[in-house]
This record gives structure tokens, sequence and C-alpha cells, in this order.
């Protein structure tokens, strides 16, 4: 889900606190040392995001906020700011030739620059987090 949150609205934190769980407190957030990423380029994005991108030769930012049932991915768009909400069980990760995320059939790829190296640690603790999520819910072996 993708909400545009230039400007605070009440009805749009209580939907993303309902999906991803409210922000981190200060102790959390010191024991995770820092639960935000620094901003990252956005080189590519699936067809149905291109109209959260900027349309001009100017690069889109991103940046992640971790929550504790999932990430908020917000997109700088000029003026505007866009908010992809999204529970780890829906969050897939790839590494190849660039790093890229996916969820809800949309996906980013992100440009492997100096932003993007400063942020590799953030992404290892990302991982860790939705590995642990993930070991809260036992699902069925099928053999």
């Amino acid at each position: 889900m993708i909400l545009e949150t230039s400007h605070s609205n009440k009805d749009d934190s209580l939907l993303i606190n309902d999906l991803v769980g409210k922000p981190f407190g200060l102790l959390k957030t010191i024991q995770l040392k820092g639960v935000g990423s620094s901003r990252m380029i956005i080189e590519e994005a699936s067809p149905n995001m291109k109209s959260f991108l900027n349309t001009t030769f100017d690069a889109t930012y991103a940046n992640i906020e971790l929550r504790p049932f999932g990430i908020l991915l917000r997109i700088l768009n000029g003026l505007r700011n866009f908010t992809w909400v999204i529970p780890y069980y829906q969050l897939v990760i790839y590494k190849s030739n660039c790093s890229s995320i996916y969820a809800q059939g949309r996906f980013i790829h992100f440009r492997e620059d100096h932003y993007f190296k400063n942020n590799k640690s953030f992404l290892r603790k990302l991982l860790r987090l939705k590995a642990k999520y993930e070991t809260k819910y036992q699902f069925l072996n099928f053999k």
C-alpha cells in the first residue's frame, strides 16, 4: 500500500501503525543502533510505481524506516512524499547486479553507489529483523 504522506494525516498514521506496528521506542532504537537508513537513489521501478518517481532527469531518493512488523519505504518526489508500507511477510529483497525490494506486485531497484554502500549494515539489520519475525511463526512442513 502506498500513501501520500506529504502532510501529516491521523488516519494514515493509524493505518500504518496497524499494518507494521508503532515506531520503536527510544531504548529499542538505541539497542538497534538506529532504525532509519540514509537516502538511496532509485535506479528503476516497476511500471505501477512510475507515477511516484520524478519524471525529469532528477534522481529520486528513498529511505527505509524499520518498524516491529515491517518497513516503511519513503519516496521523496520533489515536494511530495510517498510511503510504501510493507509488512515483513510480503517483503522480498534480492541482490544481483543491483539491490531490489519486491512486495505487493511492485519493485524498486536501488543504484549501487556510495549512498547504497553506506547502508549495507542497515540492510543486514533489516534482514536480521525479518528473519527474527519469521521465526515467530512456524509453518507446517509437508514432506
